[in-house]
């Protein structure tokens, strides 16, 4: 009896570590930026508070997170996820970047995408400084709603979805723009 509780004992302990290393969740790999990273492949960036980062050419399997007052400027870089920033400081997409998900800079200052491809969409959200959107070719809609204080600029954009624009003051300027949906609200002009 006492060698079938030892048997028994042991194949319960035995299946429960295996079972929590069968069961441990793999996580992709996060680089965190400050400075300049050049042309290699990363899964994850993420650029911490108040960090600046430089990306240039770098290749990105997964997002790019930007953090409360960092900054990011991305040039000619390749990103399979989106580009994220909440309470940035600054955004900036350019140089024939291209992002196969979405822009989303929500609750921060400046940001920038120019000159870019992005397979989703552009989303500037109650931002309180410059906004640029400029000679991009977007396979989702441009939105830029709320954001007060530096004006947007969207010029010369290709769209195959909406451009919408609403309740940013000042009013956005632009022009030249090829929208395949609907031009709205305050970007109906343009």
């Amino acid at each position: 009896m006492r060698m079938i509780k030892v048997v028994a004992g042991g194949a319960v302990l035995g299946a429960v570590v295996g079972g929590l290393v069968v069961a441990s969740p793999a996580f992709a790999d996060e680089r965190v930026c400050r400075g300049t990273i050049r042309a290699v492949t990363l899964d994850n960036v993420r650029v911490p508070d108040g960090a600046r980062c430089a990306l240039l050419g770098t290749r990105v399997k997964g997002n790019i997170k930007v953090e409360d007052g960092a900054v990011l400027v991305a040039r000619g870089v390749r990103v399979k996820g989106n580009v994220q920033a909440e309470g940035a400081r600054s955004v900036t997409v350019a140089g024939g970047s291209v992002v196969i998900g979405s822009v989303q800079v929500k609750q921060g200052r400046s940001a920038a995408v120019l000159s870019s491809r992005v397979n989703g969409d552009i989303q500037l959200e109650a931002n309180r400084g410059g906004l640029r959107v400029d000679r991009n070719r977007v396979g989702g809609n441009i939105q830029v709603f709320e954001n007060k204080g530096g004006g947007a600029a969207i010029y010369r954009n290709r769209v195959k979805g909406n451009l919408q624009c609403k309740e940013n003051r000042p009013r956005p300027v632009g022009g030249g723009n090829r929208v395949q949906g609907n031009k709205e609200d305050q970007c109906r002009r343009f």
